[in-house]
This record gives C-alpha cells, sequence and structure tokens, in this order.
C-alpha cells in the first residue's frame, strides 16, 4: 500500500530555518506530481508548493514564495520541503502527497504528518 512518512518538523523562531523530508513508497513516484500540504486547526488543509515528475518545474502558494523551495530525490523516493524566513503563520502540521491538478486534490492515503511550530 501507499506510505507517506514526513519527517523534519520541529519548534524553531521567527526567522529560522527547517528541512522537511518525505519518504514515499507503494506507487511509482517518479510518475506524481507530489506537493507539501500544511493544516492549522479550523482551517482546511491547503497546498503549498508542488513539483513535477522529474523535478522540474515547481509551483509555491503565494504565502511561502520566496521562503520556501521544494525539491524531490527520484532515486530515493523523497521529497523535500526547505523552509526559510519562518514565521508564526507557518505554524501547521505538513503533509505530502501526489497532487491532482487542477484542483489541487490529494491522490494518496495521508501519512502522519509532521508538526511545525514557529513560536518565540
Amino acid at each position: 500500500q501507499v506510505q507517506l512518512v514526513e519527517s523534519g518538523g520541529g519548534l524553531v523562531q521567527p526567522g529560522g530555518s527547517l528541512r522537511l523530508s518525505c519518504a514515499a513508497s507503494g506507487f511509482t513516484f517518479s510518475s506524481y506530481r507530489m506537493g507539501w500540504y500544511r493544516q492549522s486547526p479550523g482551517k482546511e488543509r491547503e497546498l503549498v508548493a508542488f513539483i513535477g515528475p522529474s523535478g522540474s518545474t515547481t509551483n509555491y502558494a503565494d504565502s511561502v514564495k520566496g521562503r520556501f523551495t521544494i525539491s524531490r530525490d527520484n532515486a530515493k523516493n523523497t521529497v523535500y520541503l526547505q523552509m526559510n524566513s519562518l514565521k508564526p503563520e507557518d505554524t501547521a502540521v505538513y503533509f505530502c502527497n501526489a497532487v491532482r491538478l487542477p484542483d489541487r486534490r490529494a491522490l494518496h492515503t495521508w501519512g502522519q504528518g509532521t508538526l511545525v511550530t514557529v513560536s518565540s
């Protein structure tokens, strides 16, 4: 079955950085557009970044553009999210998944996510 295992979250001060990792299995990773979603209490899960199957195309939500960088290593079936200049409003549980366009829906079973807390 599909497994998505996120890691790398933690507590960081505003302006700090974190790198999230997502290890994927159970599907042909290199054939899928992959993305990072985040969810805060009382809010819908939102797609913050996605990357094309080969890694040649990327897209970011306006709220993270210029601060976050998504990348992937198809040999390792892993997608990453480098988060810089973090703000308190970035606090959320972050999830990875394959991304369907144009509606931005996730295609696979969700993993456990990894919690990012940005606070002084």
